[in-house]
Order: structure tokens, then sequence, then C-alpha cells
């Protein structure tokens, strides 16, 4: 099936919306910002709102994130975003983040596995992982973030410089786990290859936090 580009100019809670192809649905609002869902014109077009910024949306790969091989980090990377699709993440320190969960029905966590001087990102084969919430409000080393409920978010705090290796607790070994970099002038990886769609399209609509 040849996969359909559609520009379309809409906001929706104060954030452009682009489309591409996606995956997923519209997360539950929050903070009293109303989710508009988008309507669907084509059957082989999926409209989907870009993460909004200062915010890591998580999901499992095989959700609709994919994985990516990382040639600077020289590891597969998976389960987190800036953008649309899995990639290593950059933020400046002292920044206010949302961790905002993207699945439609699957509970995940954010946990700092440990932190790292830099390349290669070795990943522990069996990392001992909190589920629940450990470290207050600052995002630093022995940080998790606890359980986080489908389309819903917790937001914390970069507060020390660093380069961190994050994970899920729940599925960390299907894939779920990153690099973080908290630097001044730290910037989102390239981003993973659009996975093709397994079910018919849906949309999902952005989420102001």
């Amino acid at each position: 099936m040849v996969r359909k580009l559609l520009a379309l100019g809409l906001a929706v809670a104060g954030l452009a919306v682009s489309a591409c192809g996606g995956r997923g649905s519209a997360p539950a609002a929050g903070n009293g910002v109303d989710i508009v869902t988008l309507p669907q014109m084509d059957p082989n077009v999926v409209i989907f709102a870009t993460v909004p910024r200062d915010t890591i949306g998580e999901e499992l790969p095989s959700e609709g994130l994919g994985t990516i091989k990382s040639v600077k980090w020289q590891a597969e990377l998976g389960g987190f975003t800036q953008q649309n699709y899995s990639q290593s993440l950059g933020f400046k320190p002292g920044t206010k983040i949302t961790i905002l969960n993207l699945s439609k029905s699957v509970s995940h966590t954010l946990d700092v596995v440990k932190e790292i001087k830099g390349p290669p990102a070795v990943f522990p084969k069996n990392p001992n992982l909190p589920v629940q919430k450990h470290g207050g409000s600052n995002l630093e080393t022995g940080y998790a973030s606890g359980p986080i409920k489908p389309r819903t978010s917790v937001t914390v705090t970069l507060a020390k410089a660093g380069i961190y290796l994050i994970g899920c607790a729940f599925h960390y070994h299907s894939g779920m786990h990153d690099v973080l970099v908290v630097e001044a002038n730290a910037a989102p990886g390239p981003q993973a290859t659009p996975p093709k769609p397994t079910t018919s399209p849906t949309v999902r609509s952005s989420y102001a936090p």
C-alpha cells in the first residue's frame, strides 16, 4: 500500500498538527486541556500530532514508535521520542519536561538505569528498575517515574547535566531503553523509520501539558 503524506494546518490545544504515517489514538485531556480528535479523510492517510516541546513521549516500539540503531551511541534505541518516532533524547539542564504515555492501553515508566560519560551506550542485561516512584521531582541518577497510565503524564525537572541511560521498568526487555543527554546544546538524534501499520489507521491528537 502506498503511504500518502498530507499537510494539514490545524491548532490542537495551541499546537501545530502535522500529518504523515503514524499510530495510536488521542491521549486523554489533562490540566484543563481539551483534546480534539481529527477526522480521517482517507483510509490510507494517518494524521497525528508531533509530541509537544519539552515532552518525552513513550510507548512500546511495537505500538508504533519503532527502534533505531544509533551510530553515535552504538546501540539499538526504542520506546522514547521528542518528535514522532524513537530517537535519542536531548534537553538543556533545568528543563521541566513532561513524560507522556502515548499508549492507549499499556502503562509505562521512565527509570534512570545509570549515568554514563559518553558513547558507547552499554545497556545492562538485567537492571533492577523500580516500578514505584523514586527520586522526587528531579530526574537524575536513581529517578523512577512510577507507573504512568495510558494517555496520562508526569512532570519532572532535569536538575543535573549528564548522560543517562533510561528504560521502562515493565518493558525494558521489549526494547524500551534509550539515551537521555542533558547538556546545554543537547538535541534529539535521528528518528526511527516509521513502522508499517498492522491495523487500520487511527488518529492521535496532541497533548498539551
